[in-house]
């Protein structure tokens, strides 16, 4: 859900900076623009000789406006880099033991332990994500409960079993999960 917004958030930004930009180049090369418009001409500029000189005696002010537009660049190119990163650990490295190591695909072994803990007493669906980094994973785990599971149980199979299955299968020294437990939600049936 945060992801979707800040990207919906970050594309209406752009979309702005892009109309208000494109109408003001359309004003420069001579383009017919609203009666409403506050550039119309060729001659206009964004700021007056008197606006630009009006502060020109106090010596923080100029520093101070780019000081604060640089910090805003560059915290959009962050917010713009934040959402091309993956939130999903797409492989895992893992010690062969012959000094070189091998490579583990995320997706493999997070569909190995979602088809494990899925398989426990009690958990109707089961979704699993890596996240971290490469040489030390870490899971998110979310366990869809039926109504008769014991979540205390269920949590203690899940880490002796899954858990305990996909750290020693991929020879990871931990792997620390963070699991969500959700009730399964029934529809009212009449009964007749």
């Amino acid at each position: 859900m945060r992801s979707t917004v800040n990207r919906a958030l970050l594309c209406l930004g752009g979309l702005i900076l892009v109309v208000v930009g494109g109408a003001v180049l359309a004003v420069s090369v001579g383009a017919s623009v609203p009666s409403w418009w506050p550039w119309d001409g060729k001659g206009d500029v964004l700021l007056s000789t008197s606006s630009r000189q009006r502060w020109r005696d106090d010596g923080w002010w100029w520093p101070t406006v780019i000081a604060v537009l640089a910090v805003l660049v560059v915290l959009a190119l962050w917010w713009f880099l934040a959402q091309l990163r993956r939130g999903r650990l797409a492989e895992v490295l893992v010690d062969s033991g012959d000094g070189e190591g091998a490579v583990l695909r995320g997706r493999a072994l997070e569909d190995a332990l979602a088809d494990e803990a899925g398989a426990l007493d009690g958990v109707a669906r089961a979704q699993v994500a890596l996240t971290g980094r490469r040489t030390a994973p870490r899971t998110r785990v979310r366990l869809l409960m039926e109504p008769h599971a014991a979540p205390k149980a269920t949590l203690g199979a899940l880490a002796d079993g899954a858990l305990t299955h996909a750290r020693t299968s991929a020879g990871l020294e931990s792997l620390p999960a963070e699991v969500r437990l959700k009730a399964v939600k029934h529809r009212a049936e009449r009964v007749s």
